[in-house]
């Protein structure tokens, strides 16, 4: 399997894994902070604050980051050093903008939490503490450390709530004071890690001047073996490697300024309904509690299994298919394999939103029970996470789609495409609001169902077009097949009157059933996958020969 396909899995896999671990907590500590502060503090938390982080990090690291990993096999790093670097100043200008606004320009109909402008400017300042490592973070990337960024993503978060709980048990009433000094020692623990790690590779390297695999040659399968070209911990640092070309990469900067607008765009298409919350208070701090609890239950295949498949998979596709060429004039096995890869992330994804769809219909008021009781099972918060399930299957679809646009479009074409998002962007903000005024607070998810489609509409024709003189069509895989499509239409109607007849008197038979219809589903799509046998014999596999070396180095040992 080539490395960066194994490395992309790989860190699938992971984040997966730490998504899940990540979220638990965050239920965890949702639920604390309502049982102890209550859902108005939680609301200017989970609403506004974590908006201020948001917007910081997106408008001053995604764009950099999006362009200095594409194609690293070819890059030269003084120069990406150099050009990473301007994130720092960048997030202080950002930070001094969005904070003066979240302080003195936002309005609001209610009193703030006390220690309010103190979290304000803690965030800010986390912000620019951990992208002073952004350097050492896309190293990590490009050079496919894989379990560190998951590692140290996992400390940080423990670190956070180990600080954050503390505080809140012996100072409820100080709750944004907490917050805000759990942002900031988690921050200066993330940056200092990746510099201590590296601090200690780079010794051990430059003893036993070992390398590290880069990315595939353009003309074979075989590895480029490249050197890190990292001599001691300085070389972070602008201007200390070596570099015999111009300052900056022009080429970089290009591809960085063009998704700039588009990186604008995108933020308030992914977090628009916040944004409307903040701006206008068309909803109370309570109400907005009470929203993103609704709306993180609702959002768990999404921040579990979706997201950490299009970070792997843009990845992937920015090693595997180039920019500024079309499909045919590449390598003809890069293309086979990537195309097999789109196809099957687009099956998936859609296999998985439908499945969210039909069960999230009949199983939305036993969740909400089973997490907070029966105040979360009224019919407000029962329809919310029922529209979520709508959202979740568009989200999924989406988010492999624009990943590939991402990934394989020149500078030339992500920039046209700014000012179609604007369009998107206008028609989701004004259906939201729209949609609210009309719907109340599920108009939000409404607003969010017309942003995904658009949005997959784009990615939709982008990919049609790249692969329309090929014999290719990895749109395919959005279709599900006709043995599953039976199984779920089947389990929806089973579900349905389970949840007419056994809900709320017999939850653990309306259970049972649930789990059965799953499996039968899951069994069917297993079947009609044929690839899928291809992976559980290569987890078998590697599991066996896991268990066959931990038996030898037993034997050796006795």
């Amino acid at each position: 399997m080539p490395s960066i396909l194994k490395s992309s899995l790989e860190n699938a896999s992971f984040s997966i894994i730490f998504q899940i671990f990540c979220r638990c907590i965050t239920f965890v500590l949702n639920a604390f902070v309502v049982r102890h502060v209550g859902l108005a503090v939680l609301g200017v938390i989970t609403v506004r604050l974590l908006l201020l982080e948001s917007t910081i990090l997106f408008l001053s690291r995604e764009l950099f980051v999006k362009a200095c990993l594409t194609n690293t096999a070819e890059h030269n790093w003084a120069q990406v050093v150099n050009l990473l670097w301007l994130t720092v100043p960048t997030c202080v200008v950002m930070s001094f903008l969005c904070g003066y606004g979240w302080l003195f320009v936002l309005s609001t109909t209610e009193a703030l939490p006390p220690y309010y402008t103190f979290a304000v400017w803690a965030v800010g300042l986390s912000c620019i503490i951990e992208l002073s490592s952004l350097v050492v973070q896309l190293v990590a990337s490009a050079f496919l450390f894989v379990r560190l960024k998951i590692i140290l993503d996992t400390i940080m978060i423990v670190i956070r709530t180990m600080t954050f709980v503390p505080l809140i048990l012996y100072y409820p009433e100080n709750a944004l004071l907490a917050f805000g000094i759990a942002q900031l020692v988690a921050a200066v623990f993330y940056t200092t890690s990746h510099y201590v790690y590296f601090h200690h590779h780079i010794k051990n390297l430059n003893k036993c001047s070992q390398k590290r695999r880069m990315s595939l040659k353009d003309s074979s399968d075989e590895y480029v073996i490249r050197e890190f070209p990292f001599r001691a911990i300085k070389d972070f640092l602008p201007g200390q490697l070596e570099n015999n070309d111009s300052y900056f990469d022009s080429k970089l900067i290009d591809l960085t300024w063009s998704f700039f607008w588009q990186g604008i765009l995108k933020q308030v298409l992914t977090d628009g309904e916040r944004y409307i919350m903040t701006i206008m208070p068309v909803l109370t701090f309570t109400e907005q509690g009470v929203y993103d609890i609704v709306n993180n239950m609702g959002s768990l295949a999404a921040r579990f299994i979706f997201r950490p498949i299009e970070d792997s998979g843009y990845f992937y596709f920015t090693q595997m298919v180039k920019r500024d060429e079309t499909i045919p004039d590449q390598n003809p096995a890069k293309v086979q394999e990537s195309v097999n890869v789109l196809t099957r992330l687009c099956s998936v994804v859609t296999c998985i939103g439908l499945v969210v769809l039909v069960f999230g219909q009949s199983y939305s008021s036993l969740l909400l029970w089973l997490y907070g009781g029966s105040k979360l099972t009224l019919p407000l918060p029962v329809l919310l996470l029922r529209a979520h399930c709508l959202a979740v299957l568009l989200l999924g679809i989406n988010g492999v789609t624009e990943c590939y646009s991402n990934a394989t479009a020149d500078s030339a074409t992500i920039s046209k495409s700014n000012l179609i998002m604007i369009y998107q962007s206008i028609a989701f903000l004004g259906a939201s609001y729209l949609f609210v005024i009309w719907f109340g607070p599920v108009g939000f998810i409404f607003g969010n169902c017309v942003n995904m489609s658009l949005r997959i509409i784009h990615s939709a024709k982008f990919i049609n077009k790249r692969y329309q003189d090929t014999v290719y069509r990895p749109l395919r895989g959005l279709v599900p097949k006709p043995i599953f499509s039976t199984c779920l239409l089947v389990a929806a109607f089973v579900t349905n009157l389970s949840h007419t007849y056994l809900f709320p008197a017999a939850k653990a038979w309306h259970l049972v059933i649930g789990i059965v219809m799953f499996i039968i589903v899951l069994g069917s799509w297993i079947y009609e996958n044929h690839w899928i046998y291809e992976l559980i014999n290569l987890a078998t596999s590697k599991l066996y020969d896991w268990y066959e070396r931990r038996q030898t180095k037993q034997k050796k040992s006795d």
